[in-house]
């Protein structure tokens, strides 16, 4: 009866044993993976040698103007700015950097809520050897509201179309054929954590930002194997103007600590939360927690901010 129960206990004990030496595996290669990405990081890999031109969409304010000053930060690379429907307002921005960090700059103004755009944009850009493009450009909701109660709708749809989709797709267009026939470049793609599920009350541009991540994630796969590097980055709170927080934390940093976090992940991870806290919080709303409550305590965190901004709109 022993020998028996030996016989039937050694089997159980391979599987436990080799069930355990996985999971020990698997904890070191997170564990070397998360030093080797949060800690190391990529070294200097934005360089001339990419191209001399980096393009940044969005580049007047928050996350863009923090890439840009990022990537002039490389010795070598020059800038190219768009995006704006105030030519002044570029045009101060860049003599600034100009002035500060006497890098090439060039500026093109445009509205990305346009469709007739991109011709413009490509005779600007036309000669130019484009290392980084970074499509940061994107709108949200003023508050946020019902799908149906959502003011002027049909133009609210279209113009977050255009600016959050189009422009990435339009962009990339203009700029990957001559990356690739170089067989180098870096493209990144600014998503949100909105795109990793559902938003209630900010439905549009949740699906919106998780196109971008799809868009960012298939296109990765198809160039790869050419040298070229297409991040999707889905960030969560950062303290812009677009956030409205004026307070940055631990969790909700300024543009320039966030973007100089993501940079570092570069050719290390092909979607990234770009800074390690938001990886945690990524981490724990799409591995732990069950999306269902996710998008349940989404939607009421929503709803109260739609009734406080709904109550101080009548007061005013």
């Amino acid at each position: 009866v022993e020998e028996t129960l030996r016989a039937a206990e050694a089997p159980l004990f391979w599987v436990g044993a080799c069930t355990v030496a996985s999971l020990a595996l698997w904890l070191l290669y997170r564990l070397v993976s998360g030093f080797r990405i949060w800690v190391l990081g990529n070294g200097s890999l934005l360089s001339p040698k990419l191209g001399k031109w980096a393009v940044v969409t969005g580049a007047t304010d928050g996350i863009g103007k923090s890439y840009a000053e990022e990537v002039r930060a490389a010795p070598g690379v020059a800038l190219a700015w768009q995006i704006s429907r105030s030519q002044e307002k570029l045009a101060d921005v860049a003599a600034t950097l100009k002035e500060l960090y006497s890098v090439e700059t060039k500026t093109i103004a445009v509205d990305f809520g346009r469709s007739d755009i991109y011709s413009k944009i490509e005779e600007g850009l036309a000669g130019l050897e484009i290392g980084v493009l970074v499509n940061n450009v994107g709108v949200s909701y003023s508050y946020p509201e019902y799908y149906l109660h959502i003011p002027d709708l049909e133009n609210f749809i279209t113009n977050m179309i255009h600016v959050n989709v189009t422009s990435v797709c339009q962009m990339t267009r203009l700029v990957l054929p001559r990356m690739a026939d170089r067989s180098r470049g870096v493209i990144l793609n600014i998503s949100s954590a909105s795109g990793m599920y559902p938003v209630p009350l900010l439905t549009v541009y949740s699906a919106t930002k998780a196109f971008v991540d799809f868009f960012s994630r298939g296109l990765q796969e198809e160039y790869r194997r050419q040298g070229i590097i297409i991040q999707s980055v889905l960030p969560f709170f950062v303290a812009t103007k677009m956030t409205r927080i004026r307070k940055p934390t631990l969790d909700k940093p300024t543009p320039e600590r966030y973007v100089a976090a993501e940079l570092s992940t570069v050719g290390l991870q092909s979607q990234t939360n770009g800074y390690f806290p938001h990886a945690v919080m990524g981490w724990v709303t799409t591995k732990l927690v069950p999306s269902s409550i996710v998008i349940f305590l989404g939607a009421r965190m929503n709803r109260l901010q739609r009734t406080g901004y709904l109550q101080r709109r009548r007061l005013r």
